[in-house]
């Protein structure tokens, strides 16, 4: 399987368990990796043909920036079932990482989660 991978895409939400979280706007770093199959791609050189990872960011940038939530896992689960609806994706990894200002200082809270197609 091959992988496509975005690293440090950073998008402003209002999310998280307290309220100081949901009233301000804060930074969210998130990283995705996805597995695919990429050799149609590979030798056609066509968009066509492999997974469009704009697609990939703009499911990011619209969770992100949509909706408050209260845990970083919700956030992460709903990234996971946008990309994996996808075609040609059959497993992604996404990480969100946010700096909470009631526990400065941190060099980030983060998690990770891994989901594959049914």
């Amino acid at each position: 399987m091959d992988h496509i991978e975005l690293r440090g895409m950073s998008f402003w939400g209002r999310h998280g368990v307290g309220a100081r979280e949901r009233e301000q706007a804060q930074e969210f770093k998130v990283d995705i990796e996805l597995a695919a199959d990429l050799a149609a791609g590979g030798r056609s050189d066509d968009i066509a043909d492999t997974v469009d990872y704009r697609q990939v960011r703009a499911a990011a940038k619209d969770v992100i920036e949509g909706r408050s939530r209260s845990l970083l896992e919700s956030l992460a689960a709903a990234i996971a079932e946008r990309v994996l609806a996808l075609p040609r994706v059959e497993g992604v990894s996404v990480r969100i990482t946010k700096w909470p200002p009631s526990m400065q200082p941190i060099e980030g809270a983060s998690i990770r989660i891994d989901r594959t197609r049914a």
